[in-house]
């Protein structure tokens, strides 16, 4: 019970802590936005997605990968504040509390997931904007894959924050890994008209079967308008070993830290 109310309050802290600094909805959200516009808008005249049909423009191509930017973007937010929270000695006294480890990081985890599904889900309203048929079904698929990407990203956000001892090392981290990750996810061009060796790593990415797995659900309605992407049930898989993955890595990084 100890354990569990650790991570609870550990869970209900990253809540408490978003909804005081509202700049943070501001930064993952809004940010995404003006990138989906500005992106969408100016490729709309020279970018056609390979191997999906003509109606399918710019805007609703970068669409689902904007989610997934959204998700990213408050994965960093939250995982940050593992730094500042080291800084301040709030984690030195987690640590010595009952809690375990991967109680600590199951806490930090869900904070930050509950957080970017809020602000994915609020960004689904905006579908019907580029014509894309949601359902009931599609929806409550579209927010079970956003949920199980959203815990992936934060605890892979957690493996890197743990090591940190600056938010300006998390920062030059995450510019080299997780904005890579993203961009090499199919969210900004799919993989079938990259060069060879481009789409072979982005074979190997996993975020690229979450961001597959997202569109197939979004595009319940009219699976045609998905384009070549990997099958839905082998992006759930993958996509499941991701989450699994990135928190086993984030506790053990957890363990080894002080």
């Amino acid at each position: 019970m100890t354990g569990m109310q650790g991570v609870g309050a550990l869970w209900w802290r990253e809540i408490i802590r978003f909804v005081r600094q509202r700049s943070r909805l501001v930064g993952a959200f809004a940010q995404p936005l003006v990138f989906w516009v500005l992106l969408g808008a100016g490729f709309s005249a020279s970018f056609r997605p390979t191997g999906t049909p003509e109606d399918v423009g710019s805007m609703a191509y970068f669409y689902p990968g904007i989610i997934g930017m959204v998700l990213l973007f408050t994965a960093i937010f939250s995982t940050i504040a593992v730094v500042e929270d080291r800084k301040s000695g709030f984690l030195q006294g987690v640590l010595v509390s009952p809690i375990s480890r991967s109680g600590v990081v199951l806490g930090q985890a869900l904070g930050g997931t509950t957080l970017a599904v809020l602000q994915g889900v609020l960004f689904l309203a905006l579908a019907p904007l580029v014509g894309i048929p949601l359902s009931l079904g599609s929806v409550v698929a579209a927010v079970l894959v956003i949920t199980a990407i959203a815990f992936a990203l934060t605890s892979l956000g957690l493996v890197i924050a743990w090591r940190m001892e600056s938010t300006q090392g998390f920062h030059a981290i995450m510019n080299l890994i997780l904005m890579p990750i993203w961009i090499l996810s199919g969210a900004v061009f799919p993989a079938a008209g990259a060069a060879g060796w481009l789409a072979w790593i982005m074979q190997l990415n996993p975020l690229t079967y979450g961001m597959a797995a997202l569109r197939r659900t979004l595009y319940l309605n009219a699976p045609a308008a998905v384009g070549p992407v990997p099958g839905l049930a082998v992006s759930l898989v993958v996509t499941a070993l991701f989450c699994v993955g990135t928190f086993v890595g984030a506790t053990a990084v957890a363990r080894r830290g002080r």
